[in-house]
């Protein structure tokens, strides 16, 4: 695996890359990886011939009030993690890098950004928007793999992608979780052992809501219903939000068809989590 730090060095590898006409698999993150970002890899290992990860914790998305101090960061361990699972080139830029002095035309999402997470973090999407679209531009990607746990981000990105005819596909694949249900967060690490405990209530809710779904339930308020049952059993848990909606506008559902996303957000101790399920 090669490392660059600068866009003349990606550049050159990712000219280098197109004129032994190699398919380029791109896998943006912001670090401290887990085996969500490898299956990721794993993806775009089997759509390209040339796996590019990115590791940039992007400043642009975090509030003033959030914790992108606190973000974890090991890159040591990134490093190690993604070689071993067979990326070609890691990209690790700085910040100035990425938003060099004057840098300030940022890409803003529409309605569906104001929404959930758009209205509990004012601003995030257009940080993510603005830095994926960067990624995506300096890279050259044929394909970029992207997780569906940040599903709201997930829609985003494809918008950006069609209304601005971006040349790249876009893989969107399946949460991936821990064997008792969690899922898989670069934040987990800092859930302590009760917290954690109450943190499956996400996941615990989801599953019921999906299971009255597949018994017929349709409407799209009892299946929130039967989420927040859930999670109002957690002692250390505090529910953002709990929305049944549709995959396309975000927008919250009264009869939830095939396809609606169940999707939700809680505090647990310091931290924020989320989750959703399609369901299908």
């Amino acid at each position: 695996m090669r490392e660059v730090a600068d866009v003349p060095a990606l550049k050159s590898w990712i000219g280098s890359a197109r004129a032994a006409g190699r398919r380029i698999g791109f896998v943006p993150t912001m670090g401290a990886l887990h085996e969500g970002h490898l299956t990721l890899v794993d993806e775009a290992r089997r759509r390209s011939d040339a796996v590019v990860m990115s590791v940039f914790v992007n400043p642009l998305q975090f509030g003033p009030s959030e914790d992108f101090d606190r973000y974890p960061r090991d890159l040591e361990r990134d490093r190690a993690l993604a070689a071993g699972r067979g990326v070609d080139l890691l990209f690790v830029p700085s910040a100035a890098t990425m938003y060099p002095p004057g840098a300030d035309t940022r890409v803003v999402p529409g309605p569906a950004g104001e929404r959930w997470e758009g209205a509990a973090r004012p601003g995030h999407f257009a940080g993510v928007l603005t830095v994926v679209a960067k990624l995506l531009h300096l890279v050259e990607p044929d394909v970029a793999c992207f997780g569906q746990k940040d599903i709201q981000q997930a829609t985003l990105i494809r918008h950006m992608v069609r209304d601005l005819d971006l040349p790249v596909e876009l893989a969107v694949l399946p949460t991936v979780r821990e064997a008792d249900g969690l899922a898989l967060s670069s934040r987990n690490v800092y859930l302590e052992p009760a917290e954690r405990h109450d943190a499956l209530a996400l996941s615990r809710g989801l599953r019921a809501a999906r299971a009255a779904w597949q018994a017929g339930e349709r409407s799209g308020p009892a299946l929130e219903a039967r989420i927040e049952r859930e999670l109002n059993a957690a002692e250390a848990l505090r529910a953002d939000y709990i929305a049944a909606i549709d995959p396309e506008q975000l927008e919250r559902v009264g009869e939830a068809p095939a396809g609606t996303i169940l999707a939700v957000a809680a505090r647990v101790g310091r931290l924020r989590l989320i989750d959703n399920l399609i369901l299908e």
